[in-house]
């Protein structure tokens, strides 16, 4: 952790090596602001994928952070994060059963993920609440 008075030395409110840094504080480059808004503009509405690669350390979880705080403000638009990596499948279903609000008790896989496709398209149909989700 960064002393108060040597952040204050260089005039910086963050220790801005910290992973936890808040999105407010980071520098967002043009390339990543027109980034967010194509993904604002264009897939939170119509739909679609897209997938931020690099190596380690080149800002991914930071840019995920960033299109989380953004989708928030999409109105209609239901905004879950799942950041576990060392998830295994039975996990991931049940983290997105929490997020999405989907009641889900997979007994395997397939079972589970044919319910979770099921509700997730009944719920789309009955609803205008469209759902991203944001994988860390």
């Amino acid at each position: 952790m960064m002393q108060p008075n040597l952040l204050a030395l260089y005039g910086l409110k963050f220790n801005p090596f910290a992973q936890d840094i808040p999105v407010e504080a980071v520098f967002v480059p043009p390339k990543l602001d027109h980034f967010c808004w194509r993904i604002e503009n264009g897939m939170a509405r119509e739909g679609g994928f897209a997938m931020v690669h690099g190596d380690p350390g080149c800002g991914k979880s930071v840019t995920l952070r960033l299109l989380h705080q953004r989708l928030m403000r999409v109105p209609d638009l239901m905004v879950g994060s799942i950041a576990h990596p060392q998830s295994n499948l039975a996990d991931f279903y049940r983290e997105l059963s929490d997020i999405f609000t989907v009641p889900l008790k997979p007994h395997n896989r397939w079972g589970g993920f044919k319910a979770l496709r099921e509700r997730w398209l009944a719920h789309m149909e009955a609803s205008r609440r469209r759902c991203v989700l944001l994988i860390d």
